[in-house]
C-alpha cells in the first residue's frame, strides 16, 4: 500500500484496503505540522467500524482517545472488535496501529432508525454571514473552512462555516465520516483562545505558541448531515488546568438543523512548562 497523495479525494481517502477479517488498512497524506490529523484517523476508524454493521445501522454516537501521534510513512491498521449486535443498537470498538503502537483508540455505537418523537432546542446563532464572506483557512485540499470574526471575539471561542471540499457522493456512511473528519478542526483553536497567553492573530498555529494534541474525542449524531454542504461550528473552551482545556461544540446544517455534538478535551501545555511531553 503506498503513499496517500497529497491531491487525492476524501472520498478515496475512506477507501480502505481490507487486510484479513475484520482488519482495514488506510493511509494519510502529509500536513504541514508533520503528524497525521486526528480527524483522518477518527474518520478511517468510523469508516471501518461501518464496514462490519448491517446497512439498517448508523452512527449515533463514537468516542475515541487519541494514543500516539500517527505518521504518514506506513499504513493505519484498524482491527475492528464486534462487541455486540443488539435488535436496534450494534457496538463496535477499534484500535487503529502503526509500529509504533496504537494510535487511535475508538468505540462506535450505531443505531437503527426509530420513528419516534423530535425536538430541537438548540438555535442557530442569529445574523450569521455567508461563508463566501468569511476569512478562508485551508490547510488540506478536502477542507474547507471559513472563520467567522463576530462569533471569535470572545475569549475561549471558535466558530466556522466549515464543509468537505471533494465529497461528492450521497453516501450517508461518507458523509458520516467527512463529519467526523471535519469535528477536529475547531477545538484546539477555542482551547487556545483560553489560554492567557494566546496570541492576537485568529489565524495564528496553535503550534507555533504551545504544546498540543488532542487526547479524547467525542461525537454525536442526532440526525442526517452532509459535510460536503456548509456547516457551522461553533465551539466554546469551558476551561483550562493540568495542561488540559475541554471544549464543547455544536454541529449546524445551513437551514438551522443542529445535527451532532462534539466534546474534545486538549492538552495544550505551555512552552515554559517543564514538564515530559507525552
Amino acid at each position: 500500500m503506498g503513499k496517500a497523495d497529497a491531491q487525492q479525494s476524501f472520498v478515496d481517502l475512506m477507501q480502505l484496503r481490507e487486510e484479513a477479517s475484520d482488519v482495514w488498512a488506510g493511509m494519510s497524506p502529509l500536513y504541514p505540522w508533520g503528524r497525521v490529523y486526528g480527524g483522518l484517523v477518527v474518520a478511517q476508524g468510523l469508516r471501518a467500524a461501518y464496514a462490519t454493521v448491517a446497512a439498517a445501522y448508523r452512527i449515533h454516537s463514537l468516542h475515541a482517545y487519541f494514543i500516539r501521534s500517527g505518521t504518514h510513512e506506513e499504513p493505519i491498521r484498524y482491527e475492528v472488535d464486534r462487541v455486540r449486535d443488539g435488535r436496534s443498537f450494534a457496538t463496535r470498538r477499534v484500535l487503529a496501529r502503526q509500529s509504533s503502537g496504537t494510535i487511535l483508540n475508538l468505540s462506535a455505537s450505531f443505531q437503527i432508525d426509530e420513528r419516534d418523537v423530535a425536538v430541537q432546542l438548540a438555535e442557530l446563532p442569529s445574523a450569521l454571514p455567508e461563508p463566501k464572506a468569511c476569512p478562508r483557512s485551508q490547510w488540506t485540499p478536502h477542507l474547507e473552512t471559513r472563520i467567522i470574526p463576530a462569533l471569535t471575539e470572545r475569549s475561549g471561542r471558535a466558530a466556522a462555516w466549515i464543509r468537505i471540499a471533494d465529497c461528492p457522493t450521497d453516501d450517508p456512511i461518507l458523509q458520516d465520516c467527512g463529519i467526523a473528519y471535519a469535528s477536529d478542526e475547531l477545538p484546539m483553536i477555542a482551547a487556545m483562545r483560553a489560554h492567557p497567553g494566546r496570541p492576537d492573530s485568529l489565524d495564528a498555529e496553535p503550534s507555533d505558541f504551545f504544546y498540543c494534541a488532542s487526547l479524547d474525542h467525542a461525537l454525536w449524531f442526532h440526525r442526517a448531515g452532509r459535510a460536503d454542504q456548509w456547516m457551522l461550528h461553533d465551539v466554546e473552551c469551558h476551561g483550562l488546568g493540568s495542561a488540559r482545556g475541554l471544549t464543547l461544540a455544536r454541529l449546524f446544517a445551513r437551514d438551522g438543523a443542529h445535527f451532532a455534538t462534539l466534546a474534545q478535551e486538549c492538552l495544550i501545555r505551555s512552552p515554559q512548562a517543564d514538564v515530559p511531553q507525552r
